[in-house]
């Protein structure tokens, strides 16, 4: 079968019509990693009979034990169903095991360091060789956390993205037993005698997650550990970020507070920020939750149409920024 791209092997394994929206699926093989087996899932959709006047790309990156159905339910629902009938080119990416992108063969050592170093300038560049121009791209919960190291990585800059936005976010969050050195060695060799973390036995998410991910977060969180890899800090790196970003917390996220998150945005400091908070004290009809600020009734109300906003003026309507994180 002849590649849908000129970049590396890309196969559209199927093209269907979903209600009002045109679903394309395509399943990327990069081969720029070390795991050559390495195959990524990424959906694209659009308003049904408009495929030739597709909007500005953008792109959505699902968190931990999740999929594409976080943004786009079998049903039609979602916010990436949402702004595709908005207009937008939407494109829905799934992470190396997780929806439709199959297990690769060294699955249990997936981490953000791959996703960003290999995984996400692949995805980026088919996108803008499909589109011609600079994607928007958001991230809830891991997938804001993929989106924060790849920029402070530099490995997504303002030749592939327009704006990011980052939807409880963060890396903040102290965990202070695992800041005592034989807590955290416990804690490692007891997740090493493990091929991968359970999201349905923990109840966390339809999707698992790779024990890599889980170790590599261990050392962000131990005792002088940093949000980096052994070549990079990209921590340090957030301060010469330069693109639009948005930081989304929620009132009652007890997973990842809202503190956390504004703090991840604050280390952009030389970027136009803006902060939102989901709660009643912000005029908001409840106290949103980790996963119900994008995925419930109220957020696609009242949440939706201000990503939509967003998206359109890389700004929030008056009263709705944080005061002194507005664009500079």
């Amino acid at each position: 079968m002849q590649s849908s791209s000129e970049l590396f092997p890309v196969s559209l394994i199927s093209a269907e019509l979903r209600g009002d929206l045109s679903e394309d699926v395509y399943l990327l093989k990069p081969n720029n990693s070390p795991d050559f087996s390495v195959e990524l899932a990424l959906t694209r959709l659009g308003r049904a009979g408009a495929e030739s006047t597709r909007g500005v790309p953008v792109v959505l990156l699902h968190g931990s034990f999740s999929n594409r159905r976080f943004w786009y339910s079998p049903k039609g629902i979602g916010l990436g169903a949402y702004l595709a009938r908005a207009g937008f080119d939407v494109w829905i990416a799934e992470m190396r095991g997780h929806g439709l992108s199959p297990r690769n063969d060294s699955y249990r050592d997936n981490n953000v360091a791959q996703y960003v170093r290999y995984d996400l300038p692949a995805i980026a560049d088919f996108i803008f060789e499909q589109c011609g121009q600079a994607a928007h791209w958001l991230g809830h919960s891991l997938g804001g956390v993929i989106l924060a190291a790849a920029l402070g990585g530099g490995f997504l800059d303002e030749a592939r993205a327009r704006s990011v936005a980052l939807f409880g976010s963060q890396i903040s969050r102290t965990y202070w037993p695992l800041k005592v050195p034989p807590v955290e060695w416990g804690g490692r060799l007891l997740l090493r005698s493990f091929p991968y973390l359970s999201g349905r036995r923990l109840k966390r998410g339809p999707e698992d997650e790779p024990i890599g991910l889980a170790l590599e977060t261990l050392r962000w969180l131990r005792l002088f550990g940093r949000f980096g890899d052994a070549e990079q800090d990209w921590w340090a790196g957030l301060t010469q970020v330069r693109l639009p970003v948005l930081a989304v917390g929620a009132a009652n996220d007890h997973q990842d507070p809202a503190w956390a998150c504004r703090k991840l945005l604050q280390q952009c400091s030389a970027a136009a920020t803006q902060f939102l908070l989901l709660g009643k004290e912000n005029g908001f009809s409840s106290d949103f939750g980790h996963i119900e600020m994008l995925v419930s009734k109220e957020a696609q109300r009242e949440v939706w149409p201000l990503v939509e906003y967003w998206l359109e003026h890389l700004e929030l309507p008056a009263g709705f920024s944080e005061p002194g994180l507005a664009p500079a």
